[in-house]
């Protein structure tokens, strides 16, 4: 028995019980009569019948940062962890467009230097490409200001402009809910498999991302969406009461 010894009171214990390394984060907006409204049109577009000649699209952006090594990392051994330097260089930025069509796998990746309505335009034109039989691309996106016609207008003639507009149906995230645009989960596995690590250059990042999708896309992996409108409904009844005024009484007339 040592002769010094710690008393780890109950504060202690549950102090020890937290773990401030480990964090889960979520928004959901402000949930407002248009936050729902737009919610539900998009669960209810996720619910619909696969319908290919009205194919339902997620489509999102994001930043990719080119991180360069100052001391090469050491050599992966067995059994041991991989080993890189702390030190880095920053090489600038580039975008990452993707989309994909949850209900058949179906994907589309694009990388370029920036992030503009001319980079969204050419990426709207390889989407519409993709689906030639399609009467309407139903494009579920969010609400940044390159996102609409308008870009096409910018960077075409009016009739190509014209013409690629109507081959869209455009439907927009509410608020701060990106997360109910199944883009996000595709972002994440991409973020896991090969964006995680330090890309140098814009040319690795294209091959390293674009041969993932590739692989996804042959594969076919499709996203099993559970957050449906009777959910919704059910998980946030309090929101939904708190927008809809008390019924009025109808006074019955004297008689």
């Amino acid at each position: 028995m040592p002769e010094h010894f710690t008393y780890a009171s109950r504060e202690d214990s549950q102090k020890n019980e937290l773990k401030p390394h480990l964090k889960q984060t979520w928004c959901l907006g402000q949930l407002d009569s248009r936050f729902i409204a737009q919610m539900e049109q998009i669960l209810w577009l996720y619910a619909q019948p696969y319908d290919p000649a009205y194919p339902v699209v997620c489509f999102d952006e994001r930043p990719c940062f080119l991180i360069g090594e100052v001391v090469a990392p050491l050599l992966m051994r067995a059994g041991h962890v991989y080993k890189e330097h702390y030190s880095y260089e920053k090489n600038g930025s580039c975008a990452l467009l993707a989309a994909i069509e949850p209900l058949t796998g179906n994907r589309l990746a694009q990388v370029y230097p920036q992030r503009t309505k001319r980079e969204y335009t050419l990426f709207c034109q390889a989407l519409a490409t993709q689906y030639p039989q399609a009467c309407k691309i139903r494009l579920i996106q969010d609400n940044l200001n390159t996102h609409n016609a308008s870009s096409f207008y910018e960077n075409l003639p009016a009739a190509e402009a014209f013409a690629l507009a109507q081959r869209f149906e455009f439907y927009y995230t509410p608020k701060s809910a990106s997360w109910l645009n199944m883009i996000e989960i595709e972002l994440s596995a991409l973020a896991r498999g090969c964006l995680h690590q330090r890309i140098p250059t814009i040319e690795e990042l294209k091959r390293q991302v674009l041969a993932l999708v590739a692989e996804r896309h042959e594969q076919h992996i499709k996203i099993d969406w559970q957050f449906s409108i009777e959910t919704a409904r059910s998980k946030l009844s309090r929101h939904y009461d708190n927008i809809r005024p008390e019924p009025v009484g109808v006074k019955p007339s004297d008689t």
